[in-house]
């Protein structure tokens, strides 16, 4: 069940270039500084914090209900620390609801603990139709899409398409397997390792039910690019 944000959230931290919110998962530390060096914001979902400080950067900003953080008072002299001790949400939604960018990366919401695996998931779809957020990991990057969405694909390239709830498809472009007319369900039917034919790919879904675009890692910049030249989402 999706958790209702909370009345008195507000927008705190505003960024016109990528942020990446990090958590307390599984991080690739060579991508943090990677992320740095291309002028991404970075900011801590609380034990995030320890990831980013652990790998030798210091974050924008370090956010969440802080009970993982480790040297609050450390941190506190060396970057912005924003307690919000509610626990309607998880610090990840907290992060989401309190920031705003073109584009958000989350890094470190899966391995570890499945339900934090399953909880960013839920996160995604509430923000999918007002936000561009990408979940990535060790292997995959995970785009929220609410809508039809086309790119380029070179050709066996994996793709796969994950309903976050019951979704129909109208037509696709370009994949190996067809999805037109096409009824999706994470209980039931699933998009999982679809290909590319090579060149356009176009899926588009009946109305704008959220759902996952996954692409290997290797397509991350790819998507950040996407999401930047892309039309504005409308407002929350």
């Amino acid at each position: 069940m999706q958790s209702p944000l909370p009345s008195s959230s507000k927008v705190l931290l505003s960024f016109d270039r990528p942020l990446a919110i990090v958590g307390g998962g599984t991080v690739d530390s060579a991508l943090l500084h990677e992320l740095a060096a291309r002028n991404v914001a970075l900011i801590g979902a609380d034990g995030g914090g320890n990831t980013i400080g652990a790998a030798g950067l210091v974050p924008e900003a370090i956010l969440g209900d802080l009970d993982s953080i480790e040297d609050r008072a450390g941190w506190e002299t060396r970057t912005r620390v924003i307690h919000i001790p509610e626990q309607i949400t998880t610090d990840f939604q907290k992060a989401l609801y309190s920031t705003s960018a073109p584009v958000t990366l989350a890094l470190g919401m899966t391995g570890r603990r499945l339900d934090h695996t399953l909880a960013a998931l839920s996160a995604l779809h509430e923000v999918a139709q007002h936000r561009r957020v990408i979940l990535v990991d060790e292997t995959d990057v995970a785009l929220a899409v609410s809508g039809p969405f086309a790119f380029e694909a070179a050709a066996r390239e994996r793709i796969s398409v994950h309903p976050l709830v019951p979704i129909v498809f109208e037509r696709t472009e370009g994949l190996f397997y067809p999805m037109d007319d096409l009824l999706l369900d994470p209980a039931g039917r699933l998009g999982t390792s679809n290909e590319g034919l090579g060149g356009h790919v176009e899926i588009v879904p009946r109305d704008d039910t959220p759902w996952l675009l996954i692409l290997g890692r290797e397509r991350l910049w790819d998507l950040v690019e996407m999401c930047l030249t892309s039309a504005p989402l409308p407002s929350a």
